[in-house]
């Protein structure tokens, strides 16, 4: 792409997606420009990573073609109401979550295109998930090239407008639901000898094994999990244990929790 991209905000989810876009050559640094509140820490990320930072929202904004809202949800008014008029002909995306088409349509002047998507911090290494809300103002050709520039990222995916909180919700929140059972397991794995840093490859290792055994595959998760499971073996022995202590519904009520959580 040769379009220049201007980050609004450069917290972790800006920061993954710099780093993806730069990593998988999709972008160069003098095409990315940033500005963030806090100008010390822009300056930092800015030196580490080779991209401008700007010193107002206006400089990003007129620096660039396409526009990332990557700040607080709470922030997008107040933003808005500043860089609206500097829009003109533009593309804008948010990652904001919960801000989708509906609402930000409202508070958007006609001629500004705008798409919603939820990114989660895996694309930072190109394994991401990016989910893209099917109702949009994009042109065509804009959003194709638009997909294809979030597709190094990671897998790409539309979702309908009503399903967008809860797929933000597993793919966006999971990775960190995930990182503390790596941790848990990394803790068993200490108490019984191993050493801590060895004890997180295995289970880091694992987790990723198991994932991309399960999508080239195609099998379902259960089934892959019955084949793991001898009659009368270890596993079998760890599966009841787990489900006696609640796994299933813990996962399904950190869920409930978000959604609760993100509704207006």
């Amino acid at each position: 792409m040769k379009k220049n991209i201007g980050f609004i905000g450069m917290g972790n989810m800006a920061g993954a997606m710099v780093q993806g876009f730069l990593k998988a050559g999709a972008l160069k640094p003098q095409q990315i420009f940033a500005y963030a509140p806090s100008q010390d820490k822009l300056q930092l990320s800015a030196a580490s990573l080779g991209f401008s930072p700007c010193e107002t929202l206006a400089d990003a904004v007129t620096a660039s073609d396409i526009c990332i809202l990557c700040c607080k949800p709470q922030q997008i008014e107040s933003v808005l109401r500043e860089i609206s008029p500097l829009l003109k002909g533009k593309l804008l995306l948010s990652v904001a979550v919960g801000w989708d088409y509906e609402r930000f349509s409202p508070l958007l002047l006609p001629d500004t295109r705008f798409q919603y998507i939820m990114p989660n911090t895996p694309a930072m290494t190109g394994e991401g998930v990016l989910l893209f809300e099917a109702k949009h103002s994009l042109k065509a050709e804009e959003r194709q090239e638009i997909m294809e520039l979030f597709g190094c990222l990671g897998m790409v995916r539309e979702l309908p407008s009503s399903l967008m909180g809860v797929g933000a919700a597993v793919t966006g929140c999971g990775p960190a639901f995930l990182y503390l059972i790596s941790e848990a397991f990394a803790d068993a794995a200490v108490k019984y000898g191993i050493s801590r840093p060895l004890a997180y490859e295995l289970v880091s290792q694992m987790i990723a094994g198991s994932a991309k055994l399960q999508m080239s595959t195609g099998k379902h998760p259960g089934q892959l999990k019955d084949e793991v499971c001898s009659p009368g073996g270890t596993t079998i022995l760890g599966v009841d244990a787990l489900e006696k202590a609640g796994l299933r519904a813990a996962c399904l009520q950190a869920i409930d929790a978000v959604m609760k959580g993100t509704r207006p």
